[in-house]
């Protein structure tokens, strides 16, 4: 798929991180982040319908990259090329969040184990009876 075929230094540099990446953890080689949404805009042109009305359709691709939200406008004919791959971002960064989130919740179990192991500790000390 063409969609990530862009030439150039930068292109090069951030195929050589993905490729990094991608062998480091695992993950899936097309999975596009953000999100892909309909909306409408106005060309401009006084003559043109959209003047009077909602607009012309378009689709955008919406990521945050460096902390600032980024815009693409996407071609209607790549959409249902492009669309899946954005449902697979939006799987896996939700794995990865609940993963992390299980791993803590885990750790956060085992300390609790350990200080009821501890010596001193209330729940290893036998209750008191009362006379």
């Amino acid at each position: 798929m063409g969609l990530f075929e862009a030439k150039g230094r930068e292109a090069s540099r951030l195929r050589q991180r993905k490729h990094k990446l991608i062998r480091r953890y695992g993950l899936p080689e097309e999975a596009v982040g953000g999100s892909l949404s309909r909306t409408h805009r106005r060309c401009g042109k006084d003559n043109c319908h959209c003047a009077k009305g909602p607009g012309h359709p378009i689709w955008l691709l919406s990521y945050q990259a460096d902390g600032q939200k980024q815009n693409i406008v996407i071609p209607h004919s790549l959409v249902p090329s492009l669309a899946p791959l954005v449902e697979e971002g939006r799987e896996l960064r939700n794995a990865v969040v609940e993963l992390l989130q299980i791993n803590a919740q885990l750790v956060q179990l085992w300390r609790q184990e350990q200080r009821a192991k501890a010596p001193g500790s209330r729940v290893n000390k036998k209750p008191r009876r009362h006379r």
